[in-house]
C-alpha cells in the first residue's frame, strides 16, 4: 500500500470521465482516470445487444475528436461508442486505470503528504490518492432502482432490471412483462416483440415526440433553441420523485424511428397500467392506461408548440409545419386492476424503473441532505471538486452524449484556470479564450 499524488483524479471511465481527461491532456495538464471496470463499462458491458445511441452519429464527439465516420446521420451501437472511447484514449494518452473502484473521497486531508493536496482517495486495493482536484463524473444514472414490491411476486418468476438485459434468447420461455415505459422500457420492449415474444408493457409517466420536426431533429431543436417551458425536466433522483426521467421516447433502430404506446400497441405488445402492488402471481394495477398516453400526448403537443414559437420569434426559414394527428384515446382501452402473470403465462419481469443517483464515496460537505451533489454548472461544493454528466438548471439535456464535449471543456477550462493563477500565470489564461 502507498500514496502518491495526482493534480486531477477523475471518478469514473465513462466519455463524460475520459473527455474531462482528454481536455485536460490537451492543455498540459496530468488527470488519471480511476474506473470500477473497464473503459467505456457502460456502453460496452451495461445495455443490451440491439441498444443503438438516440442521437445521430456526429454527436458522438470527444474533446479532439469528432466523429470521422461515413454515416453521420445514422445512429451506433453501443458497443461502438466504447469502441471510439477507447480509441480516444489511446490517442491522447488518456491514463485510465481499469478495475480500480474508489471507496471514499476525503476532504479536508489532514496531513497531507503533497503540499496542495485538497482531497484522499481510497482506493479499493487498499492505496491512497492524494489530489488538488476531484471530477466525480459518475453519472446522473448510477444505480439501478427497483421496487420494494419485487420482494413479494413468486419467485418462480425471473425478474431482472435493465441493466442485466441483453437479448430475448436469453430469457427464459413464455411471455414477457416489461415494467416501465421511458425510453429503456419500450425500447426492450420493441426488442422482445421484434423476437417474437409475447410481451405486456406496464406504463409510467414518460415523454414522447417525433424523430424529426419541420426540417431538424428534435434533439436538434432542444441543443439549439432556448424554448420556454420545462420541456425536458429532471428531479434530483430523490424524495417524492426518485427517478430521473429521460428525454423523450425515441429508437435508433432501423435508422431512428418515432416510438410510443401507439407504435408498441399496432406491433402487438399488450399495454397494461402502472404497477401498484403485487401477491405471488397476482400485480395489483393502476388503470391507468389511457390518462398515460394522453398525457405524453400533451407534453408532446407543448414541445412541438414551443419549437414553434421559437422558430417563429427567430425568424428561422424552415419547413411549414406538418399538422400532427390529435390524440385518439379510442386506441387505447384501460386494462383493468390487476394482472395475472401465470394465466398469461408471463415467466420474466423486466424493471425499466430507471436509477438512483449514488454519490456516497464524496465528502459529506458535497451532499445536500437528499445525498445529491451540490454544484452550479459543474463546479462542486468543495475547492476544487467538479462534476460531468449531472442534470442542471432541471434539464436532462447534459446527460446526453452530445453534450459530452461542452461539459468536459467547461471543468478542464475551471481546473485550469485555478492553477495558472495559483501559480501567477496569468499569459496562460489566453488557453482558456482558444
Amino acid at each position: 500500500m502507498g500514496t502518491e499524488f495526482v493534480e486531477t483524479a477523475i471518478v469514473g471511465g465513462g466519455q463524460q470521465g475520459c473527455s474531462v481527461a482528454g481536455s485536460l491532456t490537451r492543455l498540459g495538464y496530468r488527470a488519471v482516470v480511476f474506473e470500477r471496470g473497464e473503459t467505456g463499462q457502460t456502453w460496452a458491458r451495461e445495455r443490451w445487444e440491439s441498444l443503438r445511441v438516440n442521437t445521430p452519429n456526429r454527436t458522438v464527439t470527444f474533446p479532439g475528436l469528432p466523429y470521422d465516420g461515413d454515416d453521420p446521420e445514422g445512429y451506433m451501437p453501443a458497443g461502438e461508442v466504447a469502441r471510439r472511447l477507447r480509441r480516444y484514449v489511446a490517442e491522447l494518452g488518456v491514463e485510465v486505470r481499469e478495475h480500480t473502484s474508489v471507496q471514499a473521497v476525503e476532504s479536508p486531508v489532514d496531513g497531507p503528504a503533497y503540499p496542495g493536496a485538497r482531497f484522499r482517495l481510497h482506493l479499493g486495493n487498499g492505496d491512497t490518492v492524494e489530489a488538488r482536484n476531484v471530477v466525480a463524473a459518475l453519472g446522473g444514472y448510477s444505480s439501478p432502482r427497483l421496487p420494494e414490491l419485487t420482494a413479494r411476486i413468486d419467485p418462480s418468476v425471473t425478474q431482472l432490471h435493465t441493466r442485466y438485459y441483453r437479448a430475448p434468447g436469453l430469457l427464459p420461455e413464455g411471455a414477457v412483462l416489461v415494467v416501465g415505459s421511458g425510453n429503456s422500457g419500450q425500447q426492450i420492449a420493441e426488442d422482445l416483440r421484434d423476437a417474437g415474444r409475447e410481451v405486456f408493457l406496464a406504463v409510467g409517466r414518460h415523454k414522447t415526440s417525433p424523430r424529426r420536426y419541420r426540417g431538424a431533429q428534435i434533439l436538434d431543436w432542444l441543443q439549439l433553441l432556448p424554448l420556454e417551458g420545462n420541456l425536458e425536466s429532471a428531479s434530483g433522483g430523490k424524495g417524492d420523485s426518485p427517478v430521473l426521467p429521460g428525454v423523450s421516447v425515441l429508437s435508433g433502430k432501423a435508422g431512428g424511428r418515432d416510438l410510443s404506446l401507439t407504435v408498441l400497441a399496432a406491433q402487438g405488445v399488450t399495454i397494461v397500467g402502472t404497477v401498484r402492488g403485487a401477491q405471488g402471481s397476482v400485480l395489483q394495477l393502476e388503470d391507468n392506461v389511457r390518462a398515460v398516453a394522453q398525457g405524453a400526448a400533451r407534453a408532446e403537443s407543448e414541445l412541438l408548440q414551443a419549437i414553434d414559437a421559437a422558430i417563429a420569434q427567430y425568424g428561422l426559414v424552415v419547413p411549414e409545419r406538418t399538422p400532427v394527428p390529435a390524440f385518439d384515446a379510442s386506441r387505447f382501452a384501460d386494462y383493468g386492476d390487476t394482472l395475472d402473470l401465470a394465466a398469461h403465462r408471463i415467466t420474466t419481469i423486466v424493471w425499466a424503473t430507471g436509477f438512483v443517483p449514488d454519490y456516497q464515496i464524496l465528502p459529506p460537505a458535497a451532499l445536500d441532505a437528499n445525498g445529491m451533489p451540490v454544484h452550479r454548472a459543474g463546479a462542486g461544493a468543495l475547492p476544487g471538486l467538479y462534476y460531468a454528466g449531472l442534470p442542471e438548471g432541471g434539464s436532462v439535456m447534459p446527460l446526453l452524449i452530445a453534450s459530452t464535449r461542452s461539459q468536459a471543456e467547461r471543468v478542464a477550462r475551471g481546473i485550469h484556470l485555478d492553477n495558472t493563477l495559483r501559480h501567477r500565470s496569468p499569459a496562460a489564461l489566453g488557453q482558456l479564450w482558444i
